[in-house]
């Protein structure tokens, strides 16, 4: 009977220890199984890191060739906008004789009695003064369209060498936008390289200071006060285009960028203008259409600016033009009739016209306009 207990006992001890071992087993093996998924997600995540930083890098020197590429573009524009004012300062040591017509600005705008001398800033020029003709051109970024080069090249290459050494054309760049103000420069000096070697064709722009408070229409609707913005810059576009042109010629032709010259449009207007008998005329018509086209002799250019300078938030330059005939030349409580007729003594019309518009973008966004001049 006690053998068959201790035979029994260690029946239970051997069982006890086989199963214990077995459990020891079973944890060793999953044990083993977590450190084997452990070490395989270990792997897995050097392997994202190490393909995490390639990637990095990667970015890395695109960011850099990119930065690299904004680098020499900035450098790019720094030099040339130090070589454009370099040359503004260049022409005016050249020439210390530069015209102040552009002070009366102060009388009308107060803000620009803190600024020094108000000068337009010379792109492209050689000061050239002394001739017969100064003919303006005012231009303005209109996006995908463009009719400068083909107004310009229609304006300079009517002209013989001896009449385009007696004129100089001035393109106003009223725009803000520097990269247009660029592509102009760079268009002029690659096709007309001669014009602007004999300081032919200049370009100015309006520093924009000049702006900062004249384009004030707060009591328009949003859409009328972009409409009256873009009418009260034009005029003063034009008016200083005027008086900067002022100093250089006997006479100043205003000319638009969208326009197309006749043959021979400089012969006609030279021939015409030597031909009038009477020197009692306020200008000249060469075109029927707003302000295209009409000549002044440029020693009334300055009552002239000042005029529109008095109204410009009011009208339209060619509006205003046609009041200060009103104002000029018709007495209060006159006969209508009279007055017209001196009206057309003083205000002569060319016919047929040398000039036609051909511009159907507008340089106010969005608008398309048509006009054609009939004569």
């Amino acid at each position: 009977m006690r053998t068959k207990q201790v035979n029994l006992l260690i029946t239970l001890v051997a069982v006890a220890l086989f199963s214990f071992s077995c459990f020891c087993i079973y944890r060793i093996t999953q044990t083993n199984n977590q450190l084997i998924n452990c070490r395989n997600h270990i792997l897995e995540f050097k392997e994202n890191m190490l393909h995490l930083r390639n990637k990095t890098e990667k970015n890395s020197q695109e960011m850099m060739k990119v930065l690299n590429r904004m680098k020499y573009e900035i450098t790019k524009r720094e030099i040339l906008s130090r070589n454009l004012v370099a040359q503004k300062a260049d022409i005016l040591n050249k020439n210390e004789t530069v015209s102040n017509t552009l002070e009366d600005l102060k009388f009308f705008f107060p803000h620009l009695r803190k600024e020094g001398r108000i000068y337009p800033d010379v792109i492209i020029g050689k000061g050239k003064t002394g001739v017969s003709f100064a003919l303006g051109i005012s231009t303005v970024n209109r996006g995908n369209y463009s009719y400068l080069k083909q107004t310009l090249t229609s304006v300079v290459s009517k002209m013989t060498l001896s009449q385009e050494k007696d004129s100089v054309v001035i393109v106003l760049v009223a725009d803000s936008n520097e990269d247009y103000l660029h592509s102009v420069v760079k268009m002029i000096t690659k096709k007309f390289k001669r014009q602007v070697r004999s300081g032919s064709l200049e370009v100015i722009s309006i520093p924009a200071f000049l702006y900062s408070s004249m384009l004030n229409a707060k009591h328009l609707a949003e859409a009328s006060q972009k409409l009256a913005s873009w009418r009260i810059k034009q005029v003063l576009d034009f008016c200083i285009l005027m008086l900067y042109a002022q100093p250089k010629a006997k006479y100043y032709l205003q000319l638009e960028d969208d326009i197309i010259a006749k043959e021979m449009y400089f012969t006609k207007i030279t021939d015409f203008v030597g031909n009038i008998s009477s020197n009692n005329w306020f200008f000249i018509e060469f075109s029927m259409l707003g302000f295209i086209g009409k000549l002044f002799r440029s020693e009334d250019l300055t009552h002239f600016v000042r005029f529109f300078l008095m109204f410009y938030k009011e009208k339209p330059i060619d509006w205003l033009l046609n009041d200060i005939f009103q104002v000029k030349v018709c007495d209060t409580g006159e006969d209508l009739r009279n007055c017209m007729k001196r009206k057309k003594q003083i205000r002569i019309q060319y016919k047929p016209s040398l000039f036609q518009h051909v511009g159907v973008h507008s340089s106010f966004p969005r608008k398309e306009q048509y006009e054609k001049d009939v004569y």
